[in-house]
């Protein structure tokens, strides 16, 4: 396999011209130091200083000048859709799922307990397959960390419990699913 030199920035707009591009999923766009492959086979290092949110960036500038484009693979996802698109919304944001927020639909990564749930509060569940990106962090930046819940908390949140969280880089926290 022919690779091409390493990464040496990241871009935040389209070059004039693009040599390649990698496809890469919304768990794999979060990282640090990595060999990629291009769709066309050719691999190439990237070594970024600290973890880092791709969806914040067009794609890679390589050592030699050319540009690989980052582009959202195509992932399973549940399309929300119905009257009450931001009583869904805040129910998804209470347990700190990504999620994509557009005028008349959210996007979320598919999950049956989040469809089950969904589809008791009166909203239409569609199962679809495309690229994901959801919103940035409340600050315009990092990634909202999902954390799964199951079965056994989707019913002690139906009973009204708590359980506590701890997240990596954040505090513990306690909280009712309602």
């Amino acid at each position: 396999m022919i690779d091409l030199p390493p990464a040496i920035r990241l871009l935040t707009t389209p070059p004039e011209t693009t040599h390649d591009s990698v496809v890469m999923t919304y768990d794999a766009r979060m990282m640090r130091r990595k060999r990629l492959e291009t769709v066309r086979g050719l691999g190439f290092m990237v070594d970024l200083a600290e973890v880092t949110n791709l969806d914040d960036f067009w794609g890679f500038e390589l050592s030699d000048g050319r540009a690989i484009r980052i582009v959202a693979a195509k992932e399973e996802v549940m399309v929300i859709s119905g009257p009450e698109l931001g009583r869904y919304a805040w129910h998804i944001g209470n347990r700190h799922t990504p999620c994509r927020i557009e005028p008349a639909r959210l996007v979320i990564r598919a999950d049956h307990v989040l469809e089950h749930m969904l589809l008791g509060l009166g909203a239409t569940v569609a199962k679809a397959v495309e690229g994901f990106t959801p919103e940035k962090g409340a600050y315009g930046m990092g990634r909202t960390m999902g954390h799964d819940h199951g079965l056994a908390a989707l019913f002690a949140s139906a009973n009204g419990h708590t359980h506590p969280h701890t997240h990596p880089h954040t505090h513990p926290h306690d909280h009712t699913h309602e």
